[in-house]
């Protein structure tokens, strides 16, 4: 037992003797080939593919990729030189004037006192009105035939299409075997103006006029029956279809 310890200690002195100096070796090695692999990509990206692989040659081309790493808003040329892009901007002088004599701000001074000797674009509402497109959604209406007869067929699709749900019918059919509305009520204060009912209808029947000024007092003036809405259309017939007229073209 009393020769036993020596001859561990023996045993392990190398080892730990050694082992640390194969590792730095190992890592001095494995540092120089990566070194020179990212030397020969840096020089093969800047300058083109090198010509001399010696150690002199390697470290220059380290020291100068290391001084200079192109970033990726790098601009070249077609012969691969690199290009400065804010060489055409303005100058350090150039900012220093716009800068100290408040250039931008003269600007917009300038703008304001231009367009304080121009007309007022306000429009003096409502002694003023400014123009309608003839696709305006306002006031429903609906509309009837030259004869005077009512267009609606009670087809239902503007009822079914409707997303607010705020459109109601009933009919029923006549003698000669067409269905008419009895009830067609509309709720104003559920309708979103989508204008679904009136690319819904196929016979042109139910529209939204450009009238835009019915406000009420009451929540009950805004719940249109059949005769309300019949009413407005005979009252607004020639503008209706003189939109429908000149926005065929889209429908």
């Amino acid at each position: 037992m009393s020769f036993a310890r020596p001859r561990v200690l023996v045993r392990l002195q190398p080892r730990l003797l050694i082992s640390p100096r194969t590792t730095a070796v190992r890592s001095a090695v494995l540092a120089h080939r990566l070194l020179s692999s990212s030397t020969r990509a840096l020089a093969q990206h800047t300058q083109g593919p090198t010509r001399s692989n010696s150690p002199d040659a390697l470290s220059s081309g380290l020291g100068k990729s290391l001084h200079h790493v192109p970033s990726p808003e790098t601009v070249y040329d077609a012969q691969g030189k690199e290009v400065n892009p804010y060489k055409d901007g303005p100058s350090s002088i150039d900012k220093a004037v716009h800068l100290f004599f408040f250039t931008e701000i003269l600007r917009g001074m300038w703008i304001v006192l231009e367009n304080f000797f121009r007309p007022p674009y306000t429009i003096m509402y409502p002694f003023e009105k400014g123009p309608l497109s003839p696709r305006f959604r306002g006031e429903h209406a609906l509309r009837r035939y030259p004869s005077g007869e009512e267009r609606c067929i009670a087809c239902k699709l503007c009822e079914s299409i409707c997303p607010a749900q705020a459109i109601t019918i009933e009919s029923e059919a006549r003698l000669d075997g067409s269905r008419r509305t009895t009830k067609y009520d509309i709720d104003m204060t559920k309708c979103i103006y989508c204008g679904f009912c009136q690319e819904a209808c196929p016979v042109d029947a139910i529209v939204e006029t450009q009238n835009q000024e019915y406000s009420t007092e009451t929540r009950e003036e805004l719940l249109y029956n059949k005769e309300k809405l019949l009413a407005n259309g005979d009252r607004a017939e020639a503008e209706i279809a003189a939109n429908l007229h000149s926005d065929h073209v889209y429908r």
